[in-house]
């Protein structure tokens, strides 16, 4: 269980900060059960309520400073999705954002960069696709490693940049 004050990954409204836990005030709802109440760090005018026991989200608390500065120091060893079936990449995509497993975000971050590079280059267009799911891993990865690193997210692009490059 978490605690108050805590910041923790909540599926795809990614980093969240609790606020409260306890029963919900709302009629309908046992007053037995737990719930935490939290708010999305980037997702304005936004509150969140969800059972402590949910299993159907991912939920787990965020990188320390030191956790995240040693996944940055690893970034350069992770490998590229392998991506099979043409037909199910977007399918693949998905999933990769639904683990919220920087591991995984990383993954794709890398495979749909190359992708992008590769059709470029072949004087094609970026998919919508492509460019809808490398957002979205950004998004998730950069927003963690922002809360972790104590940094504005727009600068944790250039920071992981950085420092993979000067590795």
């Amino acid at each position: 269980m978490f605690d108050v004050g805590d910041f923790i990954i909540y599926g795809s409204n990614g980093v969240c900060k609790i606020t409260h836990i306890g029963p919900m005030k709302m009629p309908g709802v046992p007053k037995d059960r737990l719930y935490y109440t939290m708010v999305p760090c980037y997702i304005r005018d936004s509150e969140i309520f969800t059972p402590v026991d949910n299993e159907r989200v991912v939920m787990r608390k965020v990188m320390s400073k030191d956790e995240a500065e040693d996944f940055i120091q690893s970034i350069s060893e992770i490998k590229e999705l392998e991506i099979i079936e043409e037909k199910r990449r977007e399918l693949e995509y998905k999933q990769a954002v639904l683990t919220c497993e920087p591991e995984v975000l990383v993954s794709l971050i890398k495979t749909i960069y190359t992708r992008m590079e590769d059709r470029i280059a072949e004087g094609k267009k970026v998919t919508s696709s492509d460019s809808k799911y490398f957002h979205l891993a950004e998004e998730s990865l950069y927003g963690e490693l922002a809360i972790s690193l104590d940094m504005e997210k727009e600068e944790v692009k250039d920071y992981v940049k950085e420092k993979v490059e000067n590795r």
